[in-house]
């Protein structure tokens, strides 16, 4: 398939699918929505709702109970804020199989209200990272240089941050288009999700 030049949600989700082979997925926001229409049935997926800002913290307590497989987090910048505390959680738990990808696309509800994030400039999630005592810290913002690197992030001392700069999406709510209730499954999700991991991972029958 042939990528732009600049990297979208579902172009990142695309490529860390194509490169997590059997690690655990932790997703969040927006990476968590694209998720449900690319791999809707990942036998080791877990999301993070409505536990916003739990993704990371949910990652790590994955990658310090199963430390043989890796464990992806797919977090979102807005929802990383919520609970920057985090970063230096898991930077002093020093888990080497936790890779933390932060969707920094500038807005909260990606593709439904677009809230603007806290903060009036974009924030370096790496240099907070690295600041927190991660391993390492990459970043992209282009969806080749993503797809060509991902492997080597894959492989690098962890914990490690990696920051994609994504364009965000079109909003689809405002005032003269409200955002509908959302059904109770959306709440109930994570718990049924955890189940299925435990079964997957041998830890319940």
């Amino acid at each position: 398939m042939e990528l732009s030049m600049t990297l979208n949600t579902q172009e990142a989700c695309e490529i860390i699918r194509d490169a997590r082979a059997e690690a655990i997925v932790v997703s969040t926001m927006s990476a968590m929505n694209c998720m449900d229409q690319i791999d809707p049935d990942y036998a080791l997926g877990l999301s993070s709702v409505p536990l916003m800002g739990g993704a990371a913290g949910l990652a790590l307590g994955l990658a310090l109970s199963v430390p043989q497989r890796k464990v992806i987090v797919l977090d979102g910048d807005a929802s990383l804020l919520m609970e920057l505390g985090v970063l230096a959680t898991v930077a002093g738990a020093r888990p080497a199989n936790l890779y933390h990808f932060v969707f920094a696309n500038g807005v909260q509800f990606n593709g439904g209200a677009n809230l603007t994030v806290a903060g009036s400039a974009p924030i370096d999630f790496c240099a907070m990272a690295k600041a927190a005592g991660y391993a390492s810290a990459t970043r992209f913002d282009q969806a080749a240089h993503l797809r060509a690197g991902i492997a080597s992030c894959l492989a690098q001392p962890a914990p490690a941050l990696i920051e994609l700069t994504i364009a965000p999406t079109a909003p689809r709510f405002g005032p003269t288009f409200l955002q509908p209730e959302q059904p109770d499954a959306r709440f109930e999700r994570m718990g049924k999700e955890a189940q299925r991991l435990m079964r997957n991972l041998g830890t319940i029958a």
